[in-house]
């Protein structure tokens, strides 16, 4: 999993949100606990470049670019209609999570 500084702050602010904690059932503390394990887990990248915009949603460009400049070879998301133009203009994947576990999956 790649993530850039912004991506990374970005993910914090949405994970801390009142209503995604409720929904999740957690605590601002787990939430914390969550992003940081996150953040722990995934490997920097460094955004040398801004490719923005690129996309419909400009919600959306900061994954891209981490992908981008990470050189992923997928993005995995529940959110497909809106990364498609990753697919055609970067060749890079856009899959669902069922289809990155099949693929990993021996």
């Amino acid at each position: 999993m790649l993530l850039s500084v912004a991506l990374a702050l970005e993910y914090e602010a949405k994970c801390m949100l009142a209503e995604h904690r409720l929904a999740a059932g957690i605590t601002e503390s787990e939430a914390g606990i969550f992003v940081d394990g996150l953040i722990a887990m995934a490997e920097p990248v460094q955004s040398f470049f801004r490719w923005r915009p690129q996309l419909h949603d400009p919600g959306d460009e900061l994954v891209l670019e981490a992908a981008v400049n990470g050189r992923a070879d997928a993005i995995v998301t529940f959110n497909e209609k809106d990364l498609r133009d990753a697919q055609r203009s970067f060749g890079i994947a856009v899959m669902r999570p069922r289809e990155a576990l099949r693929r990993i999956k021996p």
